[in-house]
């Protein structure tokens, strides 16, 4: 009997063992298939609540993190994982994640610390208190989540805790889409403290507010040396996800295959199962069906070994992979499996009609899908099911796109009656979902102003709580410093005053240097181009054997080189000289074109042209070109004619008038080579007259026009001069 009681007991014994065991196996099945997130913490001393850096925070599972300076971490975890806490300083903590709230260990350390100031134990607890607050409504009240953002930033005491603060709201305008707002928030967040992790979602933001190119440069610009692993392969993700918006799937799919590396290196099987997906449909868009099949299969398989939700994504995702390239059999045994999946899941939770994942969106694929195989005896129930379950839930969208089906599916099956009650429907649907719509915009709209108000709010408070903090550390040390910022301000503008009075000087005497270089340089450009011509002239005399022309040409030319060479270094001139050069260059010209012209120079009697100055060989260059480019050409006999004419008491006209052949046609009959010539010559006489007005005030102002209107139109050129 005895024996009999003992092997009972081992016998209750071993099935109380095994119950456990499999208890204990299902938690750890039911942990697997739960989602991961991220946590926030912060290890602190209990007396003095000082934050400690360079803890260990390790998961079982073999994700890892280290506190920071201000004794904060973040780290990858599911609901009921464990975390091993270590540090030299105190004894090892464990510690079960029970939801997504930030957490605070508090911990007593071996060696006594020095006691710190309650008030800042007091604000520290009371900041965290906030951030986790928001951190509970974010996804169930958004106004609510920003007020306590707004209350955190009230109480930071440091731009670390700005920048979380700011973090957290970015985090809250990325859950409601307001993806503009997310990235002002987070660069202003990454301003306080930078962070790789910040970084990384300011990246995400740009993605979805579609600045593409911005995203692009936030993710080329993070080191991949200072990322985690899952940092690492979330970078290149992201960074894929951007390439796949902008249709550079080549790209994408580099970028998804460097990321899908890590992740198999470092067993993050979420991430594996992940990219293999956006590997297939990368391949798909671009084009590439077999490729992305066989990285469909891979993400199918993997996802099957994760948790019930996420293999259902995973099988609707390669469903509409089916669809896209008309494989309607197994698109539709996909479906029916996933309809099987979302029955188990709404048994723990509700699924929202704007997820994927819903009943009636997969029974109208499936009707669609059957319908595309004119398959309409199964076609119909689907359609009919997914209205049923549409308007049960009030999803107007797919009761919609269903209800037209279901016309379309009876209009080709010939049932034209059922058809037409349908479409009555379906306009009936229509017309709920406009008022439905009209109504969320309006709630949109009124909820996106109150959400911009509060924005506005909290950057108001953050100016108005820096400027009380600089108002205040001016208050405190404007006693001991104002006298001395007083006289070095003075100091300063007596310096800056000097220094501006040599430099106006300065830049005055060398602007007046540049200017005289620049004469001087012009100058020098016009007597070799004046001589090289009139050395042309001799040239021509001597090649036709006169040799007693070219004596008195080059002495008539001597004559007149020698005036010019004297006059060369000065800027002005008296008026009577330059007459008489202008008369000897005319005398010379005339000389060589005797058929060609003839010419006059008057001077007004009533001027007294021994109080007028005018540059030297100014003049010179349209008289020339009056004889080589217009008079030369002329078949008749032409007239040049120069006459100086009084305007004012202190102004008078230089006009050089000719009936040559005129601007235009001169210009077509010249060379390549004697258009540039003519360009550099008159070019040269615009850059003088402009440095010599800006150095003497608009004392020569130079008018060029034709002459006459007929057929040798001429050229009139009219130098207006100033007396001094």
């Amino acid at each position: 009997m005895k024996q009999f009681f003992k092997y009972l007991i081992i016998f209750f014994l071993c099935v109380v063992s095994l119950q456990q065991l499999n208890a204990q196996q299902q938690n750890v099945e039911r942990r697997a298939e739960s989602p991961l997130f991220e946590v926030r913490g912060s290890i602190r001393e209990s007396d003095t609540y000082k934050p400690i850096s360079k803890v260990n925070i390790e998961v079982n599972g073999g994700a890892y993190a280290v506190t920071g300076e201000d004794g904060n971490f973040r780290i990858k975890v599911r609901t009921g994982d464990e975390l091993i806490i270590r540090h030299k300083d105190f004894e090892t903590v464990y510690y079960t994640i029970k939801d997504d709230q930030r957490i605070t260990v508090q911990v007593r350390p071996v060696v006594e610390t020095i006691q710190t100031d309650s008030k800042y134990k007091k604000s520290v607890k009371s900041f965290n208190s906030m951030i986790d607050s928001a951190s509970v409504y974010l996804k169930k009240d958004a106004e609510k989540s920003i007020q306590f953002v707004t209350d955190a930033l009230s109480q930071s005491t440091s731009v670390k805790q700005s920048g979380e603060a700011y973090e957290m709201l970015a985090d809250i305008n990325m859950y409601w889409k307001q993806y503009d707002l997310a990235v002002s928030n987070y660069r202003i967040s990454l301003q306080n403290d930078s962070s790789n992790e910040v970084k990384l979602k300011l990246a995400k933001a740009y993605e979805l507010n579609k600045n593409y190119q911005e995203s692009i440069d936030v993710y080329k610009g993070i080191k991949s040396s200072e990322l985690s692993n899952w940092q690492l392969t979330s970078l290149h993700e992201g960074l894929g996800d951007t390439y796949v918006a902008i249709k550079k799937y080549d790209l994408a799919i580099e970028t998804y295959k460097k990321g899908l590396a890590v992740a198999q290196k470092h067993l993050i099987a979420p991430k594996v199962t992940d990219l293999n997906s956006k590997i297939a449909q990368a391949y798909n868009a671009s084009g590439k069906t077999d490729k992305a099949k066989n990285y469909f299969e891979n993400s199918l398989n993997l996802a099957s070994k994760e948790n019930k939700t996420r293999a259902l994504k995973e099988k609707i995702t390669v469903a509409d992979f089916q669809n896209t390239n008309m494989g309607y059999v197994d698109e539709i045994e996909l479906r029916k499996e996933a309809l099987k999946d979302i029955e188990d899941i709404e048994k723990d939770s509700v699924i929202d009609n704007e997820s994927a994942l819903t009943s009636q969106k997969q029974n109208y694929k499936i009707g669609n899908a059957y319908f595309m195989q004119k398959d309409y005896a199964n076609a119909i129930p689907y359609l009919q099911k997914s209205i049923s379950e549409a308007s049960k839930k009030e999803d107007l969208i797919v009761q919609k796109d269903a209800t037209r089906k279901l016309s379309d599916v009876y209009y080709d099956a010939g049932d034209y009656q059922k058809a037409l009650l349908a479409y009555q429907e379906y306009t009936e649907v229509v017309d709920q979902l406009y008022i439905k719509k009209e109504q969320e915009l309006s709630q949109a709209a009124r909820f996106n102003r109150n959400i911009a108000e509060k924005q506005n709010r909290i950057l108001s408070l953050e100016n108005d709580r820096q400027l009380s903090q600089s108002q205040y550390q001016l208050t405190t040390e404007r006693n001991k410093s104002q006298q001395l910022i007083i006289y070095s301000l003075i100091g300063g503008l007596l310096l800056l005053l000097v220094t501006a009075y040599f430099m106006y000087k300065y830049i005055k005497q060398q602007r007046l240097a540049n200017n005289l270089l620049a004469l001087k340089s012009l100058r020098s450009q016009m007597n070799p181009h004046f001589i090289f011509n009139a050395l042309n002239s001799v040239n021509s005399f001597i090649a036709s054997n006169d040799e007693r022309t070219a004596n008195k040409y080059l002495s008539d030319f001597s004559q007149l080189m020698r005036a010019v060479l004297e006059n060369s270094d000065e800027d002005f001139i008296p008026l009577s000289k330059e007459i008489e050069l202008l008369e000897l260059y005319a005398k010379l010209e005339h000389f060589r074109f005797k058929d060609k012209f003839d010419y006059d120079i008057t001077v007004d009697k009533s001027i007294n042209i021994e109080e007028f100055q005018i540059p030297p060989m100014l003049l010179q260059p349209y008289i020339e070109n009056a004889v080589w480019h217009g008079l030369r050409y002329k078949t008749e006999k032409g007239q040049l004619s120069i006459n100086i004419a009084k305007k004012s008491e202190d102004e008078i006209t230089i006009t050089i008038a000719d009936d040559g052949i005129g601007r235009a046609r001169s210009k077509a009959l010249k060379t390549e080579n004697q258009k540039k010539q003519n360009s550099k010559g008159m070019g040269n006489i615009k850059k003088r007259v402009a440095i010599l007005n800006e150095m003497y005030k608009d004392k020569v102002d130079v008018f060029v026009d034709d002459f006459q209107a007929t057929e040798d139109s001429g050229t009139k050129v009219v130098v207006t001069l100033k007396k001094d």
